[in-house]
């Protein structure tokens, strides 16, 4: 079914229709943003698998907590 799906031919209409819908000067600045995204989320990640689940979650510190 999903055998011919993805042919050069389709990603090179689906760039040409993304470079008409944003426009060649958005497109440096919407990749850089992209980039830092995943950046962000990979870096996420790892943190979370390093802490494991038995870590425990920090307590937060309320201005409510600290007063008394």
């Amino acid at each position: 079914m999903l055998r011919n799906a993805l042919e050069p031919w389709h990603i090179l209409v689906v760039v040409l229709v993304v470079v008409v819908l944003f426009g060649s000067r958005k497109l440096p600045d919407t990749a850089r943003a992209l980039g830092k995204s995943m950046r962000i989320l990979r870096s996420e990640a790892r943190a979370m698998k390093d802490d494991g689940p038995g870590a425990p979650a920090p307590a937060p510190n309320s201005p409510v907590d600290s007063a008394r």
